[in-house]
């Protein structure tokens, strides 16, 4: 009896050991409680340093993950693997997120600091009310090139870059509505056009870009920039401003035909552990002077309109990536365009990279 009853108390110390384990475990992984945060970003995207003040001020862990692409954080989400308490998706895949039903409504009487971001990029079609996000930062499509190494050459069209002088001089992004897009808007079509002529038309347009394309580049783009070892490149706003900050030969412009509108946007995922926790974070990040300075770390624009007397002169008033609205009015945001298109536009972008090889 003495030996059972040893050996019962022992499985019963075992297995209270393993639950505080497994505990322990979920905890770093981000399954979390009112304790810890876990947010889930885009790469080098926020300050750290105000991830260490949000706990400072709230007590709250913020456990930190990343994710190169919209697609990989919605598989992310979806195999529910990890409690993400916030995620920062673009606008069309949050019109996709809630056709899945994976965000919670946002409770806007927790979010006192929403007044501050700029009437223009509210209530936007991906989520009218913005019921379930709050934009984090916004951002063009256009053309970053080297005045130095093209000091003959002005950049006011999409159609500037099948000059036959940009030989083997181009830098093309690896994202297919960003390149297909580029080819609708130079035909004079959205760049959410889902007619298949349109679409085969452009694919054509692009194989003549051929030889003047010297890569399909994810990140690097931004480092061959800085070093002169391309003259051209299709360019996010975000990532020019960060590249000309480095190199002052550099300059960036969205031509006349119109572009691509797009914002990041902080969400609360349904497998969010630590509701209240989250509204705190997105109304930390809503305080002006904290939009301020992950703007200055970032360097991507922000929706912050009452952030924008703090940043410095030369950042707020650059036309280039706070452009006045008569030019955003003529831009597009990305449409959630289903499955089967988003198909044909992939396996179009793949046929144009395989026509480059």
């Amino acid at each position: 009896m003495k030996k059972l009853m040893t050996a019962f108390i022992a499985i019963t110390l075992v297995s209270i050991l393993m639950l505080v384990a497994i505990n322990r475990l979920n905890a770093a992984q981000g399954y979390s409680g009112d304790e810890t945060l876990t947010v889930f970003n885009w790469g080098d995207y926020i300050d750290e340093y105000l991830v260490s003040q949000f706990e400072e001020e709230t007590g709250i862990t913020v456990i930190y993950e990343t994710f190169d692409s919209n697609e990989a954080m919605l598989t992310k989400i979806q195999q529910g693997g990890t409690t993400y308490d916030i995620a920062i998706p673009s606008e069309y895949m949050i019109e996709k997120m809630l056709e899945e039903d994976l965000l919670l409504p946002l409770e806007h009487d927790k979010l006192s600091n929403l007044h501050y971001i700029d009437e223009r990029f509210m209530d936007l079609p991906f989520d009218e009310g913005n019921k379930y996000s709050v934009p984090y930062f916004w951002g063009t499509v256009g053309i970053l090139y080297n005045k130095e190494l093209l000091p003959d050459k002005t950049f006011t069209s999409w159609d500037d870059l099948w000059d036959a002088d940009l030989k083997n001089d181009i830098l093309l992004v690896d994202g297919a509505r960003e390149v297909i897009g580029m080819a609708l808007n130079s035909l004079g079509y959205s760049l959410n056009d889902t007619n298949e002529d349109h679409l085969q038309e452009a694919l054509k347009k692009l194989e003549t870009l051929t030889p003047n394309v010297k890569a399909i580049v994810g990140d690097e783009n931004k480092l061959l920039m800085a070093n002169n070892e391309a003259a051209v490149s299709l360019a996010w706003s975000g990532d020019a401003s960060e590249v000309m900050f480095e190199n002052e030969a550099l300059d960036y412009v969205v031509p006349e035909e119109g572009s691509n509108l797009w914002f990041d946007n902080m969400v609360i995922p349904k497998t969010a552990d630590n509701i209240d926790g989250a509204h705190q974070f997105i109304n930390f990040m809503l305080q002006p002077e904290i939009a301020a300075k992950n703007t200055e770390y970032v360097s991507y624009s922000t929706p912050n309109k009452a952030s924008l007397e703090l940043l410095p002169d030369e950042m707020a008033e650059d036309e280039r990536f706070y452009p006045a609205p008569e030019l955003t009015n003529r831009l597009e945001v990305y449409e959630n365009l289903g499955k089967d298109m988003l198909s044909l536009y992939n396996e179009l972008f793949l046929q144009f990279k395989m026509h480059k090889n």
